[in-house]
């Protein structure tokens, strides 16, 4: 692939179906955008519909549902109306996110960040498999950050109830997502399906996730100074998402993130995770500990 790869080579998406979700503003936006541009039949899966109305207007046939990953009911009723809808899913992107906030807790009961991050993009996929897998060939891209690498899984804190600090808890769920990435690709690939699960980061992205979560002032305020200084565009943040989601030879479990200085903006390319992202001990706790919270567990057929 060329070093510098944009989203004019995106190839042809004409009767490929995509979810995306958190596609009201941000790299979402753009992923849908150029994902319907390229021919694809995008479903924008948003929180706040009003948003979603709007930014629906900007991509080609864009199909708006609502979707709450912090509300496993809103998360199964989504599915249960994408499989009412659709013969199969071809693309599922993971892109929705919460950044830093105080801690607060879902409606189930969970941290906020594990809860969108990672718990309901898990329950999202493990329900809309059966739809993946009717797809020739099906992908998932689930988006990580450089955070990762600040990350630990505290099994014995998971929900930060002892002890939470933000910062930590969005490096633990940015984590957990390349976890969940590995080990959704070890599966896929010992069920002899053709389901691809790939991860991607954004590098330093100027988005409004840098304003809707963190709580101090100073925060937000070194954010706005550093966006215009040192943050690409959202729409070259979205490009290790496409490259991930639509270059044909990728194998399963590639992580793609920018090519620049430290990952922080660039073109897409292929990156390696963190060392502690490769344990697979990790992997298979996370995912029974996931399977146990969300009571969504998978069911892998061969493709025939």
């Amino acid at each position: 692939m060329s070093e510098h790869w944009t989203a004019q080579q995106i190839p042809d998406q004409t009767g490929r179906v995509a979810v995306v979700t958190g596609a009201s503003s941000g790299l979402g936006l753009v992923t849908a955008r150029e994902l319907a541009r390229a021919g694809a039949t995008v479903i924008m899966a948003c929180r706040n519909l009003e948003k979603g109305e709007r930014a629906a207007r900007q991509v080609a046939g864009g199909v708006l549902e609502r979707l709450d990953l912090a509300e496993l009911d809103s998360v199964r009723a989504f599915a249960e109306r994408f499989a009412a809808n659709h013969a199969r899913l071809d693309l599922l992107i993971n892109n929705a996110g919460v950044m830093a906030p105080p801690r607060r807790v879902s409606a189930d009961g969970f941290e906020s960040q594990l809860a969108t991050n990672h718990l309901g993009h898990f329950a999202l996929t493990g329900r809309l498999l059966a739809s993946l897998l009717a797809a020739p060939e099906p992908r998932v891209v689930t988006l990580s950050s450089t955070a990762h690498r600040i990350g630990r899984i505290d099994f014995d804190d998971l929900q930060g109830e002892r002890r939470y600090q933000p910062w930590r808890a969005y490096g633990q769920s940015k984590l957990a997502n390349l976890m969940f990435c590995f080990e959704l690709q070890r599966r896929a690939s010992a069920a002899g399906t053709a389901l691809r699960s790939m991860a991607a980061h954004p590098g330093y992205a100027a988005t409004n996730l840098q304003f809707a979560g963190p709580a101090h002032f100073y925060e937000r305020a070194f954010m706005a100074v550093s966006n215009r200084v040192f943050a690409q565009s959202a729409e070259m943040g979205a490009l290790p998402t496409l490259y991930a989601a639509t270059v044909r030879d990728l194998p399963g479990g590639t992580f793609v993130g920018p090519d620049g200085f430290r990952e922080q903006r660039g073109h897409p390319r292929v990156v390696a995770a963190a060392a502690r992202a490769g344990d697979e001990g990790a992997w298979l706790r996370l995912w029974d500990v996931s399977e146990t919270l969300t009571g969504v567990r998978y069911e892998f057929s061969p493709r025939s």
